[in-house]
């Protein structure tokens, strides 16, 4: 159920506007469940609505060399547009933070894309914000 449920999540982010990809192909979703169940700092938690799985988050937890203390990365927050606006992201959001602080992470990061207004309202409603001095996501795809 949660295998089916993690990949059904990501196909539907991914052919979201704001993923603007193909979906994973079924050899794809298997290296997915593999590589995240086998990748030693992945965290996937799944948020319900009713009893049936809603959305999830995955992330990974770093390491800041400057704080010399680990750091949770949100990767992806997914929530099925169907059950969007009820405070799921939130709640997963919520989540992250109090598990980090428990786990006494140094801080959370994550990446928004520039158009996803509706996400950003949500991040600074946490007392998330861009980081001074600026940062630019830069990637090399190879």
């Amino acid at each position: 159920m949660h295998l089916e449920a993690l990949v059904g999540l990501l196909n539907h982010y991914m052919t979201d506007p704001m993923g603007d990809a193909l979906p994973l192909n079924k050899l794809k979703q298997l290296r997915l469940v593999d590589g995240l169940a086998n990748h030693p700092s992945a965290l996937v938690l799944f948020v319900l609505y009713d009893g049936e799985i809603a959305g999830l988050t995955t992330c990974f937890i770093n390491f800041s060399t400057f704080k010399v203390k680990s750091y949770l990365y949100v990767h992806d927050i997914i929530v099925y547009a169907g059950f969007r606006g009820k405070g799921l992201g939130k709640a997963l959001m919520v989540q992250l933070i109090e598990l980090s602080r428990e786990r006494d992470y140094c801080k959370i990061t994550l990446e928004v894309r520039e158009d996803n207004i509706l996400a950003q309202g949500l991040y600074h409603s946490l007392g998330f914000d861009a980081c001074t001095p600026g940062m630019l996501f830069w990637t090399k795809k190879l």
